[in-house]
C-alpha cells in the first residue's frame, strides 16, 4: 500500500517532470472549469493557452506522457468512440483520461509545494474570538436541534482549529530555521524584529486569556447533550458515500480532538498549554538569537566564525607539516614561555649572563600558569545575611515593645491588688534589681531608693509592714518595704 502511494510522486524524478507536471497542470485548469475527460488533442490546446511557448507541447507529444501517468496512476484511462469519424478509427479507438483521488492528491500536493511561500508565516490570533462565538452558537444549536447549523458550526470549529494548527507549526519551524542558522543576516533581523516579538506576545496574551473561556464554553456545548450533537451533525452531513454510523464516529473523533485543544486530560497538557509554552520557549530563543547578532555586530567578527575560518584554513592545507606549522604559528602551545625574572642578587648574578650559565631561579606556580605575578588577592567578601538580620531586629523590637506596655501597665495600675503576668513580673524584677543595687548600706540609715527602666521608675521605701506582690511565678515578699511604679515625667 505504501509502495503505490509513493509511485505516485515518480514523475518529480523523471526525466521529462517539466512535461508531466504541465499535462497535469491542464488537467488542473479543466478541473476547474468543471470537465473532467480530456483528450490528447484537448490538452494541447489547453496548453497552447497557458504555458509558456518553451513548455507547448503537440498530441503526438502528450500521448505518451498520458499513458506513462496512467502506468503511475495518477490518471484513470476509459475508451470514447463517440470521437471516431470513420470506421478505422472507432476500431482504435480514441482514449480519454482524468484525475485519479488519489493521483490529484499528489498533484496539489506538489503544487503545494511549489508555490509555497516558505517565509511567509504569522500566528492566527484573530481566529480565538471567533472560535468562542461558534463555540455558544453550536450550544444555542444544539439546544433548538438544529442540524444543519450544528454541521455547519462544527465543521467551520473543525476547519478553523485545523488551520490554526498548521500555521503555529510553520510558524515555529520556519522560526526553528531562523534560530538555528549560521549565516546570519543581522540587518534582515534586526529590521523585523520588533515586529515578531511583538506578534508572538501578542499570541500568547491572547490565547492565555481565551482558553479558559473556551474550555467552559466546551463545557456548555457537552451539557446540552454531546451524543446528541453527534447525531444530529452526521444527519445533515453530506457525505453520501458514508452512511450515517460512520459519519458519526468521524464527527465523535472530530469533537474529541476539538476538545483536546482546550480541555486537558488527567496528568496531560492541552493543545493550547503546549502552544502557549512553546510560544514562550520561541520568545527566548528569539532574544538568545537577538543577543548573538548585537554581539557579533559590537564585536565585527564572532568566535564561532574565526573557528570557522580557522578550520578551513587547516581543511585547505597541502601536506601534514603544514597542518602542524598552522598549529603552531596559532596555538604557540610548543614554544616555550619565558618570564622576566631577576636573582635575589643582582650582584652576583648579573641579567647580563645567558640561561645557560646562569642558576635557575625559583618562580610561583601561579606566574608559570598565568603569567601574572601572585598577590594578596582582594579581601574575601563579607557574607551578611540581611534576612537572619531583619528577623533579629524584628524580634528586638517586638520584645521591647512588649517590656515598655508592661512597664507602663505597672505604672498605671501598680503593683498591689492583682496579680501581674509575666512580662510585668520581669519588668518588676529588674526594676527592684536596679533599686536594691542603689540601696546598699554602709552605715547609718537608708532612704528610699529608686531604679528605672523602660520608662518608668520604682521608689523603694520603708514601711511599717511587711507587703506581698502576687505575681506570675508566685508570691514576692518584701520585708518591712513598700514599692511605687510611677512613670518618668521627661522634659
Amino acid at each position: 500500500m505504501q509502495e503505490d502511494r509513493l509511485k505516485l510522486f515518480a514523475f518529480t524524478t523523471a526525466e521529462k517532470r517539466n512535461e508531466y507536471l504541465w499535462v497535469l497542470r491542464a488537467f488542473d485548469t479543466a478541473r476547474a472549469n468543471y470537465v473532467v475527460l480530456l483528450h490528447a488533442a484537448e490538452i494541447a490546446d489547453t496548453l497552447a493557452r497557458t504555458a509558456p511557448a518553451n513548455d507547448r507541447l503537440t498530441a503526438a507529444e502528450i500521448g505518451p506522457l498520458l499513458e506513462q501517468l496512467h502506468s503511475w496512476e495518477l490518471l484513470e484511462r476509459s475508451y470514447d468512440g463517440s470521437r471516431a469519424a470513420t470506421l478505422a478509427e472507432y476500431r482504435n479507438r480514441h482514449f480519454v483520461y482524468q484525475f485519479s483521488q488519489a493521483g490529484y492528491k499528489a498533484f496539489r500536493a506538489v503544487e503545494d509545494v511549489l508555490g509555497a511561500r516558505l517565509d511567509d508565516a504569522s500566528l492566527s490570533r484573530l481566529v480565538l474570538p471567533e472560535l468562542l462565538a461558534d463555540m455558544h452558537e453550536l450550544a444555542e444549536a444544539n439546544r433548538q436541534r438544529d442540524g444543519d447549523r450544528i454541521y455547519r458550526k462544527l465543521s467551520r470549529l473543525d476547519s478553523t482549529l485545523s488551520e490554526m494548527a498548521t500555521r503555529a507549526a510553520h510558524f515555529y519551524l520556519v522560526l526553528g530555521d531562523l534560530v538555528r542558522t549560521t549565516e546570519i543576516t543581522p540587518e534582515s533581523f534586526l529590521v523585523h524584529k520588533d515586529a515578531l516579538l511583538t506578534h508572538m506576545r501578542e499570541f500568547s496574551s491572547d490565547l492565555t486569556r481565551y482558553a479558559p473561556k473556551l474550555a467552559e464554553a466546551i463545557a456548555v456545548v457537552e451539557s446540552t447533550g454531546i451524543s446528541d450533537l453527534i447525531e444530529r451533525a452526521a444527519i445533515s452531513d453530506e457525505r453520501v458515500f458514508l452512511d450515517v454510523a460512520e459519519r458519526a464516529a468521524d464527527w465523535s473523533a472530530r469533537w474529541a480532538g476539538l476538545s483536546h485543544w482546550f480541555v486537558a486530560a488527567e496528568a496531560e497538557l492541552s493543545e493550547s498549554e503546549r502552544l502557549r509554552e512553546g510560544t514562550m520557549s520561541a520568545i527566548a530563543a528569539v532574544l538568545s538569537l537577538l543577543r548573538r547578532v548585537t554581539e557579533t555586530r559590537r564585536g565585527g567578527v564572532s568566535r564561532e566564525s574565526q573557528l570557522r575560518h580557522l578550520a578551513g584554513w587547516f581543511s585547505n592545507t597541502p601536506t601534514e607539516d603544514s597542518a602542524h606549522a598552522l598549529f603552531h604559528a596559532v596555538f604557540g602551545l610548543g614554544k616555550p614561555r619565558h618570564l622576566s625574572m631577576v636573582h635575589p642578587d643582582e650582584d652576583i648574578i648579573p641579567t647580563s649572563r645567558t640561561w645557560w650559565e646562569a642558576p635557575p631561579v625559583e618562580i610561583s606556580r601561579t606566574l608559570a600558569e598565568t603569567g601574572r605575578t601572585p598577590s594578596p588577592g582582594i579581601p574575601g567578601r563579607v557574607q551578611r545575611n540581611d534576612g537572619s538580620i531583619r528577623r533579629l531586629r524584628e524580634k528586638q523590637l517586638q520584645a521591647q515593645r512588649s517590656r515598655s506596655a508592661a512597664a507602663l501597665s505597672l505604672a498605671s495600675t501598680g503593683v498591689y491588688a492583682r496579680t501581674l503576668n509575666e512580662e510585668e513580673t520581669e519588668v518588676l524584677l529588674s526594676l527592684l534589681n536596679a533599686a536594691l543595687t542603689a540601696r546598699v548600706r554602709v552605715s547609718g540609715h537608708t532612704t528610699a531608693t529608686t531604679g528605672s527602666d523602660s520608662g518608668v521608675k520604682l521608689t523603694l521605701s520603708d514601711s511599717a509592714t511587711s507587703t506581698v506582690v502576687q505575681t506570675a511565678r508566685g508570691r514576692l515578699h518584701l520585708d518591712r518595704l513598700q514599692l511605687e511604679v510611677a512613670e518618668v515625667v521627661r522634659r
